[in-house]
This record gives C-alpha cells, structure tokens and sequence, in this order.
C-alpha cells in the first residue's frame, strides 16, 4: 500500500532508506572482511568501488558514509579515520553525484575520479601525520591515490556500465 505524502510515498522513502542501509552494510562488510588489504598507506579497499553510485542517485550517500564509518571503527588511526575518512567519502560522494547530474561529455569516466582525489589528499594527510611520519607526504598521498584508483575504476567504472546496462539495477535508483 502506497500512502501518498508530500513529494513521495512511504514506500519510496522507506525503500530508499532500505537502499542505503544495505549499501552501508556492503561497505562494511567488504572492508572489514578484507581488512587486511583495507587499511595502511596503501590500501585496496574494494568497498570504495561502490562509491560510484552516487552518480546514479543521492540516496546511496548516508549509506556510503555509515558504511565507511562502521569499518573505520578498526582502523589504526581510530577516531580520527571514522571523522576525517567518512569526511572524506561525504565529500566525494557528493562530487561524484554532482557528476551525475552534469552535462559533461566524459562524465561516466569522472565518476570514480573524485573518490580517488578526496581520498588521496584527506588520509593521505592522515597518514603522515598519525602513521607514517618519515614518508613524504607527497608519497602518501600518491600511495593513497594508487589503491584508490585501483579500486575505483577497476570495480566502480565497471560497476557503472552494469548498472546502466541492466534495468533491474537501474529500477533501484529511482
């Protein structure tokens, strides 16, 4: 039963935070499964593949960002990777939303681009300032930046053109 509110109904809202809640529970769970690779000056955080849906709807953002506190909450560099890491994924979140909704040419290839950029500079900063004191902070940055891309555009893009190419996918954007 749909009971029709404002701009929307009850079930489209609770549907879009059942859609966030799983997001956030599959970024938590693919981080701290693999948190062996998910922490560190470089870092393969698979999870942050996902980081692409944005792109497609804004409603996956709290997701993005619970799902990246709850795995921060093991992280080395404790309270302040669960600030300034979900910090971080808020903002590229957005960035990567606001891609989506752009008239750029190139814009699916963008996408994953903020997460990488945001992520290399905030904990990249992190990390030389709580972790790796001796490292240049330029090579943690660029560290950061590498695991980031790896994982951005080697889950994310593709991520992009599956959901794009499968109508079951894009019906959970809407």
């Amino acid at each position: 039963m749909n009971i029709k509110l404002n701009e929307g109904t009850i079930s489209s809202k609770i549907r879009k935070i059942v859609f966030a809640a799983m997001v956030a529970a599959i970024y938590a769970a693919l981080t701290l499964s693999l948190s062996f690779l998910s922490f560190g000056v470089i870092q393969y955080r698979f999870a942050e593949g996902l980081t692409i849906l944005p792109y497609f709807a804004s409603f996956s953002i709290p997701g993005l960002v619970m799902g990246c506190i709850v795995s921060n909450i093991i992280s080395p560099l404790g309270i302040m990777d669960m600030i300034f890491g979900s910090l971080a994924t808020f903002i590229a979140a957005i960035s990567t939303y606001y891609i989506g909704k752009s008239k750029l040419k190139f814009k699916r290839i963008l996408a994953p681009l903020p997460a990488v950029v945001v992520n290399a500079i905030i904990i990249g900063i992190l990390l030389k300032l709580l972790y790796f004191k001796d490292m240049p902070l330029l090579l943690c940055m660029m560290q950061v930046a590498w695991g980031e891309f790896v994982c951005c555009y080697g889950i994310g893009l593709p991520l992009i053109y599956v959901i794009e190419k499968n109508s079951i996918l894009r019906n959970f954007f809407k």
